[in-house]
This record gives C-alpha cells, sequence and structure tokens, in this order.
C-alpha cells in the first residue's frame, strides 16, 4: 500500500470513528433532554445531532477525496473535502437558529422547572470526555493528512466540548441554587442556550470561511508561498529568474504552476533536468503538492 493509500485508510478510520460517537452522544442527550426538559440539553443534543451529520459529510468527503483523477475530475476530487467544510458551517448556522429560538421561546414562554439537573450534569460530563479524546484524535490525522474535513470535524467536536462544560456548569448551579433556596435560578438554563449559540457560531464562520477559501481557489498562505520563494533562489544560478507564480488548494491537494527561466544557451535536456528537480523538491517541500513548470529561456518576453 503507497502512503498515501495508508494515509486514506487512516483518514476513513478517524471519520468512521466520529460518526459513531455522535450518533451515541446524540441518542445520550436526547433522552436525557426528554427525563430533564432542560433547553440546554435540548441545545447540546440539537449540536451533536448536527456534529453527527457534520461526521457524515466528513466520512463521505474524506472517501471521495481518496479517489484518483478520472475524465470528469482530472484534479482530483480534492474539493470534496471543502464543500464538506463549507456545509458543516452551514449546518452549524442552522443549529444556532434552532438554539437561540428554543432559548428565548424559554425566557418568554412559561415552562415547567427543570427535572433532574444532576442527570444533565452527568450527561454533559460523558459528552466532554468522550469528544475531548474524539477531537483529539482528529486533529491529530488532520494535521498529518492536511485534511479540512477532518479539521472541521474536529473543531465541532472540540466546540461541543466547551459548550458541554458551560451547560454542565448551569446544570450544577441550578442544582446548588435549588438546594439554598434561590429564587428564579432555572432562568440560567436559557441563558446558558444563547451562550452556547454565540460560541458555535463563531466556530462556524471560521470553517466556512477556510473552505470557501479553497473553493474559490484562493492562493496558499503566505508562508507557504514563501518556503516556494526561497527554493526557487536557492536554485539560483541554474535559474535566471522565474515569474508568473500560482497556487490554490483543494482539500489537502496544493496546486503550483509558474513560469522559470533559465540561461538561453541551456540545451533542452538540462533545463527538462531543472524542472524534474525543482518538481522534486517542490512535492519534498509542501505535502500532495502537484507542479506545473513552464520554461522559457533568458531574454524571451515570454
Amino acid at each position: 500500500m503507497t502512503p498515501e493509500a495508508s494515509m486514506g485508510a487512516v483518514k476513513q478510520r478517524a471519520a468512521q470513528f466520529s460518526v459513531f460517537s455522535n450518533t451515541c452522544l446524540t441518542a445520550f442527550k436526547l433522552v436525557v433532554w426528554t427525563i430533564t426538559g432542560s433547553v440546554s440539553i435540548l441545545s447540546e443534543a440539537l449540536h451533536s445531532g448536527i456534529d453527527l451529520v457534520a461526521a457524515v459529510m466528513a466520512y463521505a468527503a474524506v472517501r471521495r477525496s481518496r479517489h484518483p483523477a478520472d475524465a470528469d475530475h482530472q484534479f482530483g476530487h480534492g474539493k470534496f473535502e471543502s464543500l464538506s467544510g463549507l456545509a458543516e458551517g452551514a449546518l452549524i448556522m442552522v443549529a444556532v437558529v434552532m438554539i437561540a429560538w428554543s432559548a428565548l421561546d424559554r425566557v418568554f414562554t412559561h415552562h415547567s422547572p427543570l427535572a433532574h439537573p444532576g442527570l444533565g450534569m452527568l450527561v454533559m460530563a460523558v459528552s466532554a470526555v468522550v469528544n475531548v479524546f474524539v477531537s483529539r484524535m482528529l486533529f491529530r490525522v488532520a494535521r498529518k493528512s492536511d485534511s479540512v474535513a477532518l479539521e472541521a470535524d474536529a473543531w465541532h467536536l472540540r466546540t461541543d466540548v466547551w459548550t458541554s462544560l458551560g451547560v454542565l456548569v448551569g446544570m450544577a448551579a441550578i442544582s446548588l441554587g435549588r438546594r439554598l433556596g434561590v429564587a428564579g435560578i432555572d432562568a440560567l438554563d436559557p441563558v446558558i442556550a444563547l451562550g452556547v449559540a454565540a460560541v458555535i457560531t463563531n466556530a462556524a464562520w471560521d470553517i466556512m470561511a477556510r473552505s470557501w477559501g479553497h473553493l474559490v481557489d484562493h492562493s496558499l498562505p503566505q508562508e507557504e508561498i514563501s518556503l516556494i520563494e526561497t527554493l526557487l533562489q536557492d536554485h539560483y544560478p541554474e535559474l535566471a529568474g522565474y515569474h508568473r507564480l500560482r497556487t490554490r488548494k483543494a482539500g489537502a491537494q496544493r496546486y503550483i504552476d509558474l513560469h522559470v527561466v533559465v540561461p538561453g544557451e541551456e540545451s533542452v535536456a538540462r533545463a527538462h533536468f531543472l524542472c524534474d528537480h525543482l518538481e522534486t523538491d517542490l512535492k519534498l517541500l509542501l505535502r500532495e503538492a502537484e507542479v506545473l513548470i513552464h520554461v522559457e529561456p533568458k531574454g524571451s518576453d515570454g
């Protein structure tokens, strides 16, 4: 198995595990919501449900992105990961609206008091622990494979950790407030839910912005472009110069094309050897890079 195929298999297993964990947590939270009636736990159940949909999308995108280039997708399938990331961010925004609506309804409409806040604390603690483990695993695989879909999925779960801890603290405060006879302490529940909505809105925006950049062929980050330019300059005086450097990214796949200028007396064979050497060095410098080089003799108007 090639290193690329091996990494693709690792990415796929990570996505499968995320689907499994999100399915279990979503079901667990929904059961506890029906028992407690807590809108903040409902918000967390909706959040996990969106995480589940996102995990399924990430799994599908990772599988699709592993396919080699074909007649219909001659530049490969990397943008399926970027498309997945954009859709995941949009799904989080849908969850935000649902959470905010439920919270405001509880603020302005009379509802029965929360039941069994201790059970709510338990489900939030379990959720936080599980998602810490799964998100760390996803981040690790995403860094190794440069997968935007898995990174988006990891951020989904990391955000869920933060919001679960917030709800846990809220449930604990409500439980303690009841013991101390604090009036209106249950009003803390929808306030926490609105806080959850605010936190995940920020995460959704970040994910969508990055994915959108891939889909509209935004150039590589400036630090990566600087690495490319330094590598090219290290090949002087074999090169007489370079220009028209263009870059973009689709999923984990980077695309680099440029014009290099060689001395006018250089043979075709030597220029070809130099281009092969540059292509190899660029692929070693930046993972999964596709490189296209156009050669011009010094003094040409291009």
